[in-house]
Protein backbone atom coordinates (compact mmCIF):
# COMPACT_ATOMS: atom_id res chain seq x y z
CA UNK A 1 0.00 0.00 0.00
CA UNK A 2 3.01 2.31 0.68
CA UNK A 3 4.73 1.67 -2.28
CA UNK A 4 1.38 2.41 -4.33
CA UNK A 5 0.88 5.96 -2.53
CA UNK A 6 4.34 6.54 -3.17
CA UNK A 7 3.65 5.72 -7.18
CA UNK A 8 0.81 7.82 -6.95
CA UNK A 9 2.93 10.77 -5.75
CA UNK A 10 5.42 10.29 -8.02
CA UNK A 11 2.82 10.56 -10.53
CA UNK A 12 0.98 13.56 -9.61
CA UNK A 13 4.28 15.20 -9.62
CA UNK A 14 5.77 13.72 -13.17
CA UNK A 15 1.80 15.23 -14.13
CA UNK A 16 2.60 18.41 -12.78
CA UNK A 17 6.22 19.11 -14.09
CA UNK A 18 4.79 18.10 -17.65
CA UNK A 19 2.05 21.02 -17.34
CA UNK A 20 4.24 23.04 -16.27
CA UNK A 21 6.85 22.20 -19.46
CA UNK A 22 4.10 22.61 -21.42
CA UNK A 23 3.00 25.97 -20.25
CA UNK A 24 6.68 27.35 -20.66
CA UNK A 25 6.77 25.57 -24.17
CA UNK A 26 4.00 27.40 -25.22
CA UNK A 27 4.90 30.51 -23.79
CA UNK A 28 8.24 30.24 -25.62
CA UNK A 29 6.73 29.53 -28.82
CA UNK A 30 4.59 32.20 -28.60
CA UNK A 31 7.87 34.21 -28.04
CA UNK A 32 9.82 32.55 -30.98
CA UNK A 33 6.56 33.35 -33.01
CA UNK A 34 6.44 36.87 -32.47
CA UNK A 35 10.01 37.26 -32.84
CA UNK A 36 9.97 35.67 -36.35
CA UNK A 37 6.93 37.44 -37.25
CA UNK A 38 9.12 41.03 -36.16
CA UNK A 39 12.00 40.44 -37.60
CA UNK A 40 10.32 39.73 -41.05
CA UNK A 41 8.41 42.77 -40.66
CA UNK A 42 11.38 45.18 -39.94
CA UNK A 43 13.74 43.67 -42.21
CA UNK A 44 11.59 42.85 -45.25
CA UNK A 45 8.93 45.31 -44.61
CA UNK A 46 10.85 48.07 -42.93
CA UNK A 47 8.34 48.18 -40.65
CA UNK A 48 9.47 48.81 -36.89
CA UNK A 49 6.60 47.76 -35.22
CA UNK A 50 4.24 45.70 -36.57
CA UNK A 51 0.89 45.42 -35.28
CA UNK A 52 -0.95 41.97 -35.85
CA UNK A 53 -4.28 42.07 -34.88
CA UNK A 54 -3.87 45.87 -34.44
CA UNK A 55 -1.97 46.07 -31.25
CA UNK A 56 2.07 45.95 -30.74
CA UNK A 57 4.83 47.16 -28.17
CA UNK A 58 7.25 49.16 -27.99
CA UNK A 59 9.97 49.93 -25.12
CA UNK A 60 11.21 53.27 -23.97
CA UNK A 61 14.39 54.12 -24.85
CA UNK A 62 14.89 57.43 -23.42
CA UNK A 63 12.96 59.84 -20.69
CA UNK A 64 11.50 62.08 -22.98
CA UNK A 65 8.24 61.04 -21.68
CA UNK A 66 9.08 61.15 -17.84
CA UNK A 67 7.24 61.17 -15.40
CA UNK A 68 4.86 59.29 -17.32
CA UNK A 69 6.83 56.72 -19.29
CA UNK A 70 10.12 55.63 -17.97
CA UNK A 71 13.40 54.20 -19.63
CA UNK A 72 12.61 50.85 -19.98
CA UNK A 73 8.95 50.70 -19.86
CA UNK A 74 7.35 48.37 -22.49
CA UNK A 75 4.02 50.27 -23.44
CA UNK A 76 1.53 48.00 -25.24
CA UNK A 77 0.07 49.95 -28.27
CA UNK A 78 -3.45 50.08 -29.84
CA UNK A 79 -4.59 50.86 -33.54
CA UNK A 80 -7.08 53.35 -33.68
CA UNK A 81 -8.95 55.45 -36.24
CA UNK A 82 -8.79 58.84 -34.26
CA UNK A 83 -6.63 60.71 -32.11
CA UNK A 84 -6.87 63.61 -30.20
CA UNK A 85 -5.24 66.35 -28.00
CA UNK A 86 -3.45 64.65 -25.26
CA UNK A 87 -3.18 61.19 -26.63
CA UNK A 88 0.04 59.50 -26.32
CA UNK A 89 1.41 57.52 -29.63
CA UNK A 90 3.83 55.64 -31.45
CA UNK A 91 4.84 56.54 -35.00
CA UNK A 92 8.01 55.98 -37.06
CA UNK A 93 10.91 57.84 -37.71
CA UNK A 94 12.91 56.23 -40.43
CA UNK A 95 13.58 52.71 -38.48
CA UNK A 96 13.43 54.43 -35.29
CA UNK A 97 10.41 54.40 -33.00
CA UNK A 98 8.80 57.65 -31.50
CA UNK A 99 6.46 57.80 -28.27
CA UNK A 100 5.07 60.98 -27.44
CA UNK A 101 2.33 63.29 -26.43
CA UNK A 102 0.11 64.74 -29.73
CA UNK A 103 -0.31 68.38 -28.44
CA UNK A 104 -1.50 69.73 -32.19
CA UNK A 105 -3.92 67.99 -34.51
CA UNK A 106 -5.61 68.75 -37.73
CA UNK A 107 -6.90 66.79 -40.54
CA UNK A 108 -3.63 65.47 -41.89
CA UNK A 109 -0.74 66.46 -39.59
CA UNK A 110 0.17 65.90 -35.76
CA UNK A 111 2.51 67.47 -33.77
CA UNK A 112 3.88 66.00 -30.75
CA UNK A 113 6.29 66.55 -27.84
CA UNK A 114 7.85 64.60 -24.56
CA UNK A 115 6.24 65.80 -21.50
CA UNK A 116 10.32 66.25 -20.35
CA UNK A 117 11.02 67.74 -23.61
CA UNK A 118 10.98 71.61 -23.84
CA UNK A 119 10.65 71.70 -27.90
CA UNK A 120 7.82 70.34 -29.92
CA UNK A 121 8.82 67.24 -32.59
CA UNK A 122 8.83 68.10 -36.30
CA UNK A 123 4.88 67.88 -37.67
CA UNK A 124 4.34 64.20 -38.92
CA UNK A 125 1.40 62.69 -41.55
CA UNK A 126 -1.38 61.12 -39.37
CA UNK A 127 -0.91 57.98 -41.47
CA UNK A 128 2.19 57.81 -39.54
CA UNK A 129 1.01 57.05 -36.31
CA UNK A 130 1.32 53.28 -35.68
CA UNK A 131 -1.15 53.38 -32.57
CA UNK A 132 -1.81 55.28 -28.93
CA UNK A 133 -0.48 53.95 -25.76
CA UNK A 134 -3.05 51.51 -23.87
CA UNK A 135 -1.06 50.34 -21.19
CA UNK A 136 2.50 50.15 -19.99
CA UNK A 137 4.40 48.03 -17.56
CA UNK A 138 7.80 49.89 -15.83
CA UNK A 139 10.70 47.94 -16.52
CA UNK A 140 10.00 44.93 -18.86
CA UNK A 141 11.45 46.49 -21.59
CA UNK A 142 14.46 45.25 -20.66
CA UNK A 143 13.56 41.90 -20.93
CA UNK A 144 11.41 42.31 -23.84
CA UNK A 145 14.63 44.00 -25.46
CA UNK A 146 16.68 40.77 -24.32
CA UNK A 147 14.42 38.74 -26.13
CA UNK A 148 14.70 40.66 -28.96
CA UNK A 149 18.75 40.67 -29.40
CA UNK A 150 20.14 37.83 -31.01
CA UNK A 151 21.78 36.47 -28.26
CA UNK A 152 18.45 36.42 -26.17
CA UNK A 153 16.51 34.81 -28.89
CA UNK A 154 19.53 31.94 -29.27
CA UNK A 155 19.23 31.03 -25.66
CA UNK A 156 15.58 31.05 -25.79
CA UNK A 157 15.62 28.39 -28.35
CA UNK A 158 18.73 26.53 -26.44
CA UNK A 159 16.26 26.61 -23.20
CA UNK A 160 13.55 25.02 -25.44
CA UNK A 161 15.38 22.54 -26.68
CA UNK A 162 16.44 21.49 -23.51
CA UNK A 163 13.35 21.38 -21.94
CA UNK A 164 12.35 18.92 -24.81
CA UNK A 165 15.10 16.83 -24.66
CA UNK A 166 15.96 16.37 -20.71
CA UNK A 167 12.92 14.73 -20.10
CA UNK A 168 13.46 11.63 -22.26
CA UNK A 169 17.28 12.05 -21.65
CA UNK A 170 16.16 11.48 -17.72
CA UNK A 171 13.83 8.85 -18.39
CA UNK A 172 16.25 6.68 -21.29
CA UNK A 173 18.86 7.20 -18.03
CA UNK A 174 16.74 6.01 -15.50
CA UNK A 175 15.56 2.96 -18.24
CA UNK A 176 19.44 2.34 -18.65
CA UNK A 177 20.20 2.06 -15.06
CA UNK A 178 16.94 -0.06 -14.73
CA UNK A 179 18.35 -2.63 -17.33
CA UNK A 180 21.50 -2.58 -15.66
CA UNK A 181 20.54 -3.68 -12.56
CA UNK A 182 18.47 -6.60 -14.24
CA UNK A 183 21.15 -8.08 -16.01
CA UNK A 184 23.27 -8.04 -12.63
CA UNK A 185 20.53 -9.72 -11.29
CA UNK A 186 20.68 -12.36 -14.00
CA UNK A 187 24.37 -12.48 -14.31
CA UNK A 188 24.08 -13.38 -10.06
CA UNK A 189 21.28 -15.61 -10.22
CA UNK A 190 23.31 -17.60 -13.77
CA UNK A 191 26.74 -17.72 -11.47
CA UNK A 192 25.13 -19.28 -8.33
CA UNK A 193 23.39 -22.04 -10.63
CA UNK A 194 26.53 -22.53 -11.51
CA UNK A 195 28.05 -23.05 -8.55
CA UNK A 196 24.90 -25.12 -6.91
Amino acid sequence: MKKNKAQQKWDKRKIAGMIGRLLFLGICSLIIGIRIYSWNAKNLMHDGMPMPFGYGAAVVLSGSMEPELSVDDLVLVKKSDSYRKGDIVVYQVGESLVIHRIVSITDEEVITKGDANNTEDEPIKLKNIKGKAVSHFANVGTVASALRSNVGFIVLIVIVVLLFELPYFMERKKAMEEQEKIKEEIRKLRKEKQEG
